[in-house]
């Protein structure tokens, strides 16, 4: 049985960034449900290294596989051409795929592997070169690709050899994120969409972007701001991203496409599809992983003008940004991201109700194609592909996190079947051309392997979570949450927040903030048991905590931090 609107609203977040405190792990569970969950993953165990052997045998180190031919595509020339030390002169790759499959590799128990790749990278693997790159996708990507793989090398638990890794991949970070700063260099602070990587943005540069593009850059180049303690990587993040927030319209929506010169929109219609869908994405997961507050305000604001002007039942269609009213009555299979994201804030009946709509598409054609015309009920004439996409299977995953609802469980056993029914061919697992004839298309992206494969695993087997809080970007490249990355409130940020805690041996201030303890609760120390209360609490309006705007919420008792009223219409700090 699903969570209650109500009690996801409340605790679902906190469940869900700590899987383990939900439920006995796969392991300790003896029951049909865990039989298959076992039989599952290994089911899709086998779908990632059929993808990934191929890649390396026929592809590799070029960017992506083309599963058909058995041959390769070096499709970061859509990105730029970045480039490998020891290889031919005209020689394009970058080992795409190579380097999203390195947190996969981890979740999956195959720390060889992952050290096989990391050293092989660490040595060949350079950003120097005359190339124009998407910085979005480059970021998302490589950048984050990087960083995740840097921290999972860094891991407690030996990810690697002791001794073998000294920080390559941090550095290659770095070398990346530097290359990047350029785009910044413009009068609004919005990043051009395009970078050279070793010249800088060029004269003739196109100065068109999507909100995306510009919005969707913090949880990357911040984190590589808090490993390197270089401040400039962060700052211009967050720059672009209050720039493109102060020009939201009076509705609090935002456009698709802008001028990163003049600060003008373009397209004024947009959604929670393509261009827009990881700027929302962004603004929750930043909240999680920084702690500053700014985030959770610009999404709190964004996500109840999202419910308001885009949804409609179970759908969200798109709207002209300027007054609300409908544009384009249309499923895109981007949105299927949004259940996973509406867990994150407990909106759990909502994220139920969206993700069955897009699973019954999935039923409706075996996959999802890339856009289908909700009014007309019908398949876009020209979008009727399905490129692998991850967002179906990554809802899933974070509804059945939330609610351990086995049905989930049969919704991952669907799509895995499909997948292998339609899309696995000799040469590894390709896209489809057209889902209305299973035509398939000789094209195996990196994202099979970076989020499809990874999520579908995680679905059957969280073991990698178990006693870990990750968020995971929008590429699906896992970054840890860390106190020591979050803003904090000063220890003493009022006098008047102290009380007085005292032992036979001495007396010494006490505060919520420094004893992170509920009123009157009992602390024991050596033989004296204290009663500390927090100066700051002040009780929610209602005892059930029930409330319709944030005035009717108190202050925190444990953190002092305010207490905001969910989009289910309880009071809690929804993001620790």
């Amino acid at each position: 049985m699903l969570l209650s609107r109500s009690y996801g609203a409340w605790l679902v977040l906190f469940l869900l960034i700590s899987p383990a405190f939900i439920a006995p792990s796969m392991s300790q569970l003896d029951s049909p449900w865990a039989a298959k969950k076992r039989n599952m993953r290994e089911k899709v165990r086998k779908m990632f290294y059929h993808a990934y052997e191929n890649y390396m045998k026929h592809a590799f180190p070029h960017d992506e596989l083309k599963p058909l031919t058995k041959s390769f595509t070096d499709s970061l020339s859509e990105l730029g051409n970045l480039k490998l030390q020891h290889l031919p002169r005209n020689y394009n790759g970058s080992a795409l795929t190579l380097i999203e499959s390195l947190s996969s590799l981890v979740i999956m128990g195959n720390n060889t592997e992952f050290e096989r790749a990391v050293t092989w990278l660490s040595e060949n693997l350079t950003f120097n070169i005359d190339a124009r790159i998407n910085l979005f996708e480059c970021n998302i990507r490589v950048l984050g690709g990087l960083i995740s793989a840097h921290i999972l090398a860094t891991d407690s638990t030996n990810r690697l050899v002791q001794g073998c890794y000294k920080n390559q991949l941090l550095n290659l970070a770095e070398d990346l994120g530097r290359r990047f700063l350029p785009a910044f260099d413009t009068p609004t602070g919005l990043p051009y969409a395009w970078v050279n990587l070793k010249y800088g943005v060029m004269e003739d540069e196109t100065p068109e972007t999507s909100t995306s593009g510009c919005g969707s850059l913090i949880l990357e180049m911040g984190a590589l701001s808090r490993l390197t303690s270089d401040p400039r990587y962060e700052s211009a993040a967050l720059r672009a991203l209050r720039k493109l927030w102060s020009m939201r319209s009076s509705l609090n929506l935002l456009g698709t496409t802008l001028d990163v010169t003049t600060g003008e929109w373009i397209e004024y219609s947009s959604g929670i599809g393509a261009g827009v869908d990881s700027f929302y994405e962004y603004l929750c997961k930043a909240y999680i992983l920084f702690g500053k507050e700014d985030y959770w305000r610009m999404f709190h604001s964004a996500y109840l003008a999202v419910q308001k002007y885009f949804r409609h039942g179970p759908w969200y269609h798109e709207a002209d940004m300027r007054t609300g009213k409908a544009t384009y009555w249309q499923l895109t299979s981007l949105q299927a991201f949004w259940p996973g994201l509406q867990v994150l804030v407990g909106d759990i009946g909502a994220a139920n109700s969206s993700h069955r709509e897009f699973f019954y598409v999935w039923k409706k054609f075996g996959v999802i194609p890339e856009r289908y015309l909700l009014d007309h009920q019908m398949l876009h004439p020209t979008e009727k592909y399905y490129p692998l996409r991850p967002e179906l299977a990554e809802s899933t995953f974070y509804l059945y996190q939330a609610t351990k609802d086995p049905w989930y469980i049969q919704v991952g056993e669907s799509i895995v079947n499909s997948l292998n029914l339609y899309t696995k061919v000799k040469g590894g697992f390709a896209s489809v051309r057209d889902v209305t004839t299973m035509q398939l298309e000789d094209h195996q992206h990196s994202f099979f392997l970076a989020e499809t494969c990874k999520y579908l695993y995680l679905l059957f087997d969280d073991s990698f979570l178990v006693d870990r809080n990750y968020i995971f970007t929008t590429e699906g490249h896992p970054l840890p949450i860390l106190s020591s990355w979050h803003e904090r409130l000063p220890e003493a940020y009022i006098p008047t927040n102290w009380t007085y805690a005292k032992s036979e041996q001495q007396t010494r201030r006490a505060s919520a903030m420094s004893r992170q303890v509920c009123p009157a609760i009992a602390l024991r120390s050596g033989y004296v048991v204290q009663q500390v209360e927090s100066a700051c609490h002040i009780p929610d309006s209602r005892a059930d905590h029930r409330c319709f705007s944030d005035e009717e919420c108190g202050i925190d008792s444990s953190t002092c931090r305010r207490r905001s009223c969910s989009m289910a219409g309880y009071c809690g700090l929804w993001i620790q």
